[in-house]
């Protein structure tokens, strides 16, 4: 019996309801079908689509109106909400979860949630009834001595419960070394030598009402202004797999760093020609290169060579395994979390130059309007001629003479690869594909790892050829895919939320722009609601007035693409292209094929970086069955597959994005007193998040220090306005900040409005002589 068929045969039970032991009987299932049928549960559970109530008893999720599946999202406060798997009927937002249920379990646990109330306005409360599965099977924290025994602070603020350490369990295993970097682990003899110290923590029991989670100390990484334990925390917080298993790296250390000749058979030989990668002065592993020529009939052939993992890396093997689990590779400013050993990554895979590398090839003809005329995909081996660098490309094409000279052989083809990219661009512009020009901020750092200070990231011409080959090797292999008609793993970007297109809207015209999509209808609603009180859902009745959208926004992605000419070099080009960029949602992997938003493709994939991606060597997979004739991937495994790097690559940017921010606040810890020139990104009711120009570092400039006045937060214009003077505040507004305070422990920024008559500063980093609200909590 199918997934789906045992599915609609419990939809079909009194109450959508059914136990193991009854299905057993009822569907005579004995023996390996007995094994088959708990193995089609336990995906259907995991997938959301069937509720496990209690062991072995089970209901349809979408019959299920009282109950919701979930991750809970803890704040530091106590409370929490449910992020729900699937929609809930009615509900609006998140399920609050008030701190007396919440204790129940830990930030990020499954949990299986009972609603008790759906208000008005369609927010919602509920209790946690069951905790499906755990999300924190070790703990990194501060290792603290406390008058009735040892405990560790969870570096994480939203797992609010300490963890007790047991007498006997306080130092990690004898043979268990922190896999780290920067400087070796300290030398440590008893728990009191541990005190302040970071170390990570096994989890033995979990928090049960009123109790402590209990574990023992399986590393200590160090003190915390260690360098490198930063990156060290961060790791283990987001739990990313860091440690290669013996049976990888035995598996890595056995394949040979040579090819055979046996390896070339069934292969096109593309060495003759001169293929070159094209990546940034630090890259080490290279997925993919390029090569370009004019066609007799004017056409341009495009060929783009992506390194062939899946030669290497056999389904179910330990390597394969271990990249699954990863999903990803995770780079830090100082240390990068491969998803694939270096034996692969940075050797035998990586496109390295004048050596004989496997490949998968897309060979396409396009024509001069950018179309593709035809395509081949084919296993082939490349020998690289040049590993070239962004910056020498870029360089070389602006006419350098040293470069030319040095590549003349190549200056040709660069030009002719600059020529063709230009015109992919052109075709991508006509169909609506959104390119939003933000500024990428690139940190600098010190050898100690230490900030010191931003720059934008350069963005020339080299990038861009680069990123059309790619784009369009990408659209061709998910085409491929597709008209196969075999289950597949795509990129999708679906249409955006029409609540978050109508804010949009709402302060585009604040600006006087639009996205041109007309009037959007709505409802209003008078709503009377019950401030909610965070520890017991009680307060007092406010009235406001709740506007939704009535149906979807006729929206396309030539809407935004418009806008974002329109606002190019204008002052408020960068929040607005920040704010519609937010009004999207985040593109993701899927078995089910639906286009790509922002590019206003079709189809679209991932496919040519395998070495650090693992969707892109499914994909290869994938494309080799077809070209055999034999694609057998069951669509249940590979929508797994999807979710799995669609969360994966979710936490690897989570985890990337707190680095730089620690680090960022770090750096503005020598600063507080300086002022700076700033954007309001954000208006709430707490006051003005501002962003820091050049800087790229946000802060809060709270409200209750706003000066001369008392200041208000206006929901319906999003504006923060003074009661007396009707001063307002409103995203989009430059203003100049002073840097009151620096909250290290919680990585958070506190600013306050500089006067319009300052004062001259007597000196540096006192934060005397200028007007100002100054309130430091």
């Amino acid at each position: 019996m199918q997934d789906a068929e045992l599915l609609e045969h419990i939809a079909q039970q009194p109450h959508a309801r059914a136990g193991f032991k009854h299905l057993v009987r009822e569907l005579g299932a004995k023996g390996t079908r007995r094994e088959e049928l708990e193995a089609a549960l336990n995906r259907l559970v995991a997938r959301g689509d069937l509720i496990e109530m209690r062991s072995g008893h089970y209901t349809v999720r979408s019959h299920a109106r009282d109950v919701a599946v979930g991750r809970l999202n803890m704040h530091r406060d106590g409370y929490g909400f449910l992020i729900a798997e699937h929609p809930i009927e009615g509900v609006v937002g998140d399920v609050f979860l008030p701190p007396d249920s919440a204790e129940k379990a830990m930030h990020g646990d499954r949990v299986l949630v009972r609603i008790e109330r759906i208000e008005s306005d369609g927010r919602t409360d509920g209790v946690i009834l069951k905790v499906l599965e755990r999300a924190q099977p070790t703990v990194v924290g501060e290792f603290r001595i406390g008058p009735r025994g040892y405990y560790v602070v969870p570096h994480d603020e939203r797992i609010r419960q300490r963890i007790e350490i047991p007498d006997g369990l306080e130092l990690p295993p004898a043979h268990r070394a922190a896999d780290r970097i920067g400087a070796s682990t300290p030398e440590v003899f008893s728990p009191a030598d541990l005190d302040g110290m970071i170390v990570n923590v096994e989890l033995l029991e979990y928090p049960q009402r009123g109790s402590s989670p209990v574990g023992q100390v399986i590393e200590i990484l160090g003190n915390p202004d260690d360098f490198g334990v930063d990156v060290e925390i961060v790791i283990r917080k987001h739990h990313l797999s860091h440690q290669f298993p013996p049976k990888v790296i035995a598996q890595a250390e056995s394949i040979p760093n040579v090819i055979a000749a046996r390896e070339l058979a069934g292969r096109r030989d593309f060495r003759p020609l001169a293929v070159v990668t094209i990546d940034g002065e630090t890259a080490r592993d290279f997925d993919d290169a390029v090569w370009v020529d004019n066609l007799p009939n004017g056409n341009f052939a495009l060929h783009v060579h992506i390194a062939d993992v899946s030669h290497y890396v056999r389904p179910g093997s330990p390597i394969d395994t271990e990249a699954r689990l990863r999903g990803t590779s995770v780079y830090f400013p100082d240390r990068a979390v491969p998803m694939l050993p270096f034996e692969l990554s940075t050797n035998i895979c990586s496109l390295n130059p004048n050596l004989d590398r496997l490949v998968l090839s897309a060979l396409l003809e396009i024509d001069h309007q950018g179309e593709i005329v035809s395509q081949e995909f084919t296993p082939g081996v490349i020998r690289s001629v040049e590993r070239m660098t962004y910056t020498d490309v870029h360089l070389l094409l602006e006419g350098d003479t040293g470069l030319r000279q040095r590549y003349g052989a190549l200056t040709g083809r660069f030009e002719l690869m600059r020529e063709l990219a230009l015109i992919l661009n052109r075709k991508r512009v006509r169909r609506g594909s959104i390119d939003f020009d933000l500024p990428e901020p690139l940190i600098e750092f010190d050898e100690w790892g230490a900030m010191t200070g931003v720059t934008r990231a350069p963005r020339n011409i080299a990038h861009r050829i680069i990123e059309e080959f790619m784009l369009s090797a990408n659209e061709a292999v998910a085409a491929h895919l597709e008209h196969a008609g075999i289950a597949a793993v795509y990129r999708i970007h679906e249409k955006p939320d029409p609540k978050r297109v109508m804010e949009f809207e709402e302060v585009a015209a604040h600006f006087g722009y639009s996205l041109g999509i007309g009037a959007i209808p709505v409802q209003k609603f008078d709503l009377t609601t019950r401030r909610r009180d965070q520890g017991h859902g009680n307060g007092r009745n406010r009235r406001r007035e709740l506007v939704l959208p009535v149906s979807g926004v006729p929206v396309s992605s030539r809407h935004y693409q418009k806008l974002v000419a329109k606002i190019e070099g204008k002052p408020e080009e960068r929040i607005l292209s920040y704010l519609m960029l937010r009004s999207l949602k985040q593109a993701r992997y899927s078995t089910e094929n639906a286009g790509h938003f922002a590019l206003a493709a079709s189809a679209y994939t991932h496919f040519t970086s395998p070495i650090r991606r693992y969707p892109d060597l499914v994909v290869h997979r994938l494309l080799r069955a077809v070209l055999a004739g034999d694609p057998t991937s069951p669509k249940t495994e590979l929508s797994a597959v999807a979710e799995e790097c669609s969360q994966s690559e979710r936490r690897a940017a989570d985890a990337e994005r707190e680095l730089v921010e620690w680090k960022k606040v770090r750096f503005m810890a020598g600063r507080i007193g300086e002022d700076f020139d700033a954007l309001v990104i954000s208006t709430t009711k707490y006051g003005l998040f501002v962003e820091l120009a050049n800087l790229f570092v946000e802060g809060l400039v709270p409200i209750d220090t706003l000066p001369g006045d008392e200041f208000t937060y206006h929901e319906n214009v999003r504006k923060v306005v003074g009661k007396n003077t009707r001063r307002e505040f409103a995203i989009g507004d430059r203003v100049r900040v002073i840097l009151d305070r620096v909250d290290a422990s919680e990585r958070k920024l506190q600013f306050s409005l500089v006067e319009e008559e300052p004062r001259r500063r007597p000196g540096k980093g006192t934060g005397k002589g200028k007007t100002r609200n100054k309130r430091l909590q």
